[in-house]
């Protein structure tokens, strides 16, 4: 195969644990940096423009994470797919992968954008956002759903670089982009006297600076991850293999945020202090996920290349790393979030109010994220042999039927923010318990079917 520009991260062979923290690091610095700026949005309207603005903008992140997750899942599908082609050094592979992914990514985030202007008044209206919200709830939604193309782009992208080992160049990438978002929220916001449109565009505008410098820098690269614009085209085939990974995986995605559009509804029938705590609390509580789902996103790029390359044995020691490896950066990043979390509430609302409900949401959540952890890397190891259903399934039934009931049946009963937030710990743990039995009985049916690809 070609030598890609830069060092290709070997995941064949050697040492496992140095090159799943290596591959997880960076990832899971990108997934705290991308929160952090998002959060900026929350923190720079907290600030200079009041509670409502920033329940506006807390209430539409559900709604756009249900949206999104059905893409981004098929980013993980495009990430298993060029894995096993490097894994198997399947060069012309390898090229088609690539060139549909970009191409996909596009055309799906126009879509996407054209659909979010018309379900935006209806979907906003659903979930019960209050009227001194509601406006501004809307505007926001529309603004971030005409930006999809460019945002889903750069998620291509990154699972493209993933896919070989590299998650250092996405990480630059954001945060050159990173600083674009903040220095436009200011001026926008507290300069031009903007709202929520001004955090959006700045959402958007920095989401088109990352997408084009990693666009370019793709077409820079030496070997089949190089992009040509004489080969932006969708290889159905390739189309359909990373579908039958992706769409399961992005459904899975959907589950969380549907569960989640559910807990929101019910956060929206509290009040607007109540909305502004737990939308701040959200964006703490992704730093400890951005860890455990960098975790998943290694294993499933470890286990899909050694799959590729018919190295049964590595894919299961892989998952057993990735577990020991995982769980202790987690560690470090649970504890430190546990003690900082007041000052860093504190950045986004100085309300004592606020300060004292957000607590309880990320107490509760550092709590579920020990279960959530077990479902990112069992899930992310099945994914790596291209078998994305099973976790998927697992989701829908308990993750989603287990919140929906609470929501529904108990909260009624109860209608506590505290009592709310257990939901997570609850679902979460049910459904690790579940995969993970799941992942012990199809073991054989794993084997067999790495083993017959490999002797085709």
């Amino acid at each position: 195969m070609e030598k890609d520009k830069g060092a290709r991260m070997d995941m064949l062979h050697g040492s496992i644990w140095d090159k799943l923290v290596l591959f997880s690091l960076p990832l899971a610095a990108t997934g705290i940096l991308q929160q952090l700026f998002n959060a900026a949005d929350v923190a720079v309207v907290g600030q200079f423009v009041g509670n409502a603005a920033q329940a506006a903008v807390g209430s539409n992140g559900a709604i756009i994470n249900l949206l999104v997750n059905l893409f981004i899942g098929v980013s993980l599908g495009s990430n298993v797919v060029i894995s096993q082609f490097i894994g198997s050094g399947d060069v012309e592979g390898i090229r088609k992968a690539v060139h549909t992914s970009i191409v996909f990514s596009v055309l799906g985030g126009a879509a996407l954008a054209v659909l979010g202007q018309f379900i935006a008044t209806p979907v906003i209206s659903a979930m019960g956002v209050p009227d001194d919200v509601y406006d501004m709830a809307v505007l926001y939604l529309r603004i971030y759903m005409a930006g999809m193309p460019v945002i889903l782009l750069y998620n291509f992208e990154s699972a493209i670089y993933r896919s070989k080992g590299d998650t250092k160049t996405p990480l630059l990438i954001l945060l050159l982009s990173g600083v674009v978002n903040v220095a436009l929220n200011i001026l926008f916001v507290a300069g031009l006297h903007m709202t929520v449109d001004g955090v959006a565009i700045a959402t958007v505008v920095s989401n088109l600076v990352s997408s084009a410098v990693l666009l370019w820098l793709l077409t820079r690269e030496r070997g089949p991850l190089r992009v040509e614009r004489s080969a932006l085209k969708m290889d159905m085939k390739t189309l359909r293999r990373m579908m039958r990974v992706g769409i399961p995986a992005g459904v899975q995605g959907m589950v969380f945020s549907l569960a989640n559009i559910c807990i929101q509804s019910a956060i929206n029938s509290l009040d607007t202090v109540v909305m502004a705590a737990s939308s701040a609390a959200s964006y703490l509580e992704t730093f400890t996920y951005s860890v455990l789902n960098a975790f998943g996103q290694a294993c499933t790029t470890f286990v899909g290349q050694n799959c590729g390359a018919g190295n049964l044995q590595r894919c299961h020691r892989g998952l057993w790393v990735t577990f020991a490896s995982g769980y202790s950066v987690f560690a470090v990043t649970a504890v430190a979030l546990f003690f900082l979390a007041e000052p860093l509430l504190r950045v986004f609302n100085p309300d004592p109010a606020v300060i004292e409900i957000g607590l309880v949401r990320v107490r509760y959540l550092i709590v579920a994220h020990i279960f959530s952890l077990a479902v990112e890397v069992l899930s992310g190891y099945l994914r790596g042999f291209g078998m994305s259903l099973v976790p998927a399934v697992c989701a829908l039934v308990f993750i989603c039927g287990i919140r929906i009931v609470w929501v529904y049946g108990f909260f009624p009963q109860n209608p506590t923010f505290a009592f709310l937030m257990m939901s997570y710990p609850v679902s979460l743990a049910v459904t690790a318990a579940i995969i993970a039995g799941v992942c012990a009985v199809m073991r054989r049916r794993i084997d067999r079917r790495v083993l017959a690809s490999a002797a085709q």
